[in-house]
């Protein structure tokens, strides 16, 4: 199979905004790939949902920047020709390996065309990711091989794997979709929460709520088989490694098979949360070290599995009861029924002042529903926003090849009427947002750098954000967490931006009249 039918196909599906479409152009693809051996459909399914089937390579967005001048090529490059060339990446080490690495892609870019650059620096990146597209590609499956999608969307759910999915619908049709259980040590993809903004937001679509509390730590979901545990992150990475009080607490436990879902978290000796970096530095490689720097606790809010019983199509309220009969209530997220939105205000504002990061609302008979964001859980979170000024922009990639996307963010310094950076953001950008912004910034270009277009530091932004965090990355040792544009302000000069001083009181937990509005 020719590579040029995936970047082919991909670049029709840009094009289409129709869900039948894009439906019809995968089906297309998967029944010429599947002729061919596993390791194409495989490829295929695997490329178009954003991901590699090696994993990490080694290739980071510095290297793709100092490759980004790489002539095209009209080399008839095959699939297989195309993986086997990612396999040779990834196995590259030693001394050099950067220098060799980087003409091996300069060698897989050079034989391509344009389009199909954009495709593999796009996907090398990481920014094919679509959850929209993963939805499609399973009705697309159940199309072209004549499976159930009901039987195909739980077969991915439980898999975690949509290349595997596509095999089991090829070799075996239903019966193998239907041989997909939820495994110990097969992680599921989360459930996702839809965002609400007020209590009565989520009222209006559940009459009586359980309202949890919403850690601000990093998400977790343990298998337990024995005295076996392995802990995975919400991108089904493994880090059993790093953290031990984890694996210990559901060690612990008296149940002989168990999958628990929840929250991993650095706390003070206080009971209330660290900043959110030193929870993630904890669940890194290195997180073990730190265990006695850096203590984690887990709380955990469902259950997967239980023994023999397999949990997820029981409700949200059964579910619990299994959870409390199972789990120590300190290893349990706090969570009440309320159904005030008075109540609820003070409850999230309560949470707040704790340190955490919201509540989560969620319905008593809802599913569990794992990859998906529905109606059944909201979450209520605390944003911010501040108007910040635009000090650089960085050309885009992927569909954003040839537009500025990525911003450069600055609070203003109050004495000195400089700019501080504060990060960067490409999130919440429309099309004809990015149109208006690469006209904008490149009549106000002072200079460039890598593939950064810096600019007059006029023009303000409003931009939302969940939080501020330490960070020795920027000079002014805070960046926002987590931060999207809301809007461009035409109405406000540079002048009038908010200033570091109204940044450094939200990262030491002053209240929203300090400045920034939440």
């Amino acid at each position: 199979m020719q590579f040029h039918a995936v970047t082919d196909t991909w670049t029709a599906l840009r094009a289409t905004r129709s869900r039948k479409k894009k439906a019809a152009l995968l089906g297309e693809l998967l029944a010429e790939a599947s002729q061919e051996a596993d390791t194409v459909l495989h490829c295929v399914v695997t490329w178009l949902t954003g991901e590699l089937p090696q994993g990490k390579i080694g290739i980071g967005p510095s290297l793709l920047r100092t490759v980004r001048d790489t002539e095209p090529g009209l080399a008839a490059l095959t699939v297989r020709q195309v993986h086997d060339c990612f396999d040779d990446m990834a196995a590259i080490s030693g001394k050099g390996s950067k220098t060799r690495r980087e003409q091996a892609l300069r060698d897989l870019l050079g034989s391509v065309s344009d389009s199909a650059q954009i495709f593999l620096v796009g996907l090398l990146m990481g920014e094919l990711r679509q959850g929209a597209v993963a939805g499609v590609m399973v009705q697309a499956i159940s199309d072209v091989f004549r499976v159930p999608l009901v039987l195909t969307r739980r077969a991915a759910m439980l898999s975690g794997d949509l290349a595997q999915v596509a095999l089991a619908a090829v070799q075996g049709g239903e019966e193998a979709l239907a041989a997909f259980v939820v495994t110990p040590f097969t992680p599921l993809h989360p459930m996702l929460a839809h965002p609400a903004d007020t209590p009565a937001d989520v009222l209006s679509h559940v009459a009586e709520p359980s309202w949890e509390t919403k850690l601000d730590g990093a998400r977790v979901q343990v298998h337990k088989v024995g005295q076996a545990v392995r802990v995975f992150t919400r991108h089904l990475r493994e880090i059993t490694g790093a953290v031990p009080e984890v694996v210990e607490a559901v060690r612990a436990l008296q149940v002989q098979r168990v999958i628990l879902d929840g929250e991993a978290i650095a706390l003070l000796p206080s009971g209330r949360p660290r900043p959110f970096q030193e929870t993630m530095r904890r669940i890194g490689r290195q997180g073990a070290s730190l265990r006695d720097q850096i203590p984690l606790h887990v709380a955990f809010f469902d259950i997967l599995l239980c023994d023999e019983d397999e949990l997820i199509d029981l409700p949200y309220v059964e579910r619990m009861a299994r959870l409390d009969a199972v789990v120590p209530q300190n290893h349990r997220v706090p969570r009440t029924v309320l159904v005030e939105p008075e109540a609820v205000e003070a409850l999230f504002e309560s949470v707040l002042d704790d340190g955490h990061e919201g509540l989560m609302g969620k319905d008593p008979a809802s599913l569990y529903a794992a990859g998906a964001r529905g109606h059944g859980w909201f979450k209520l979170k605390n944003v911010w926003t501040l108007d910040l000024v635009v000090l650089a922009v960085e050309w885009g990639s992927g569909r954003r090849t040839g537009k500025l996307s990525n911003l450069h963010l600055g609070a203003r310094d109050g004495e000195t009427g400089e700019f501080v950076m504060l990060g960067k953001t490409f999130k919440g950008l429309t099309d004809a947002m990015l149109e208006w912004q690469t006209e904008r910034f490149l009549a106000l270009e002072t200079h460039r750098s890598e593939g950064v277009v810096h600019v007059r530091p006029v023009q303000v932004v409003e931009v939302a954000f969940n939080d501020v965090q330490v960070s020795p990355k920027y000079p002014g040792g805070m960046a926002l967490r987590f931060a999207r544009v809301k809007a461009y302000r035409e109405d406000k000069t540079a002048d009038q931006a908010d200033t570091v001083a109204q940044v450094r009181a939200i990262l030491d937990g002053a209240t929203a009249s300090d400045g920034a509005q939440r």
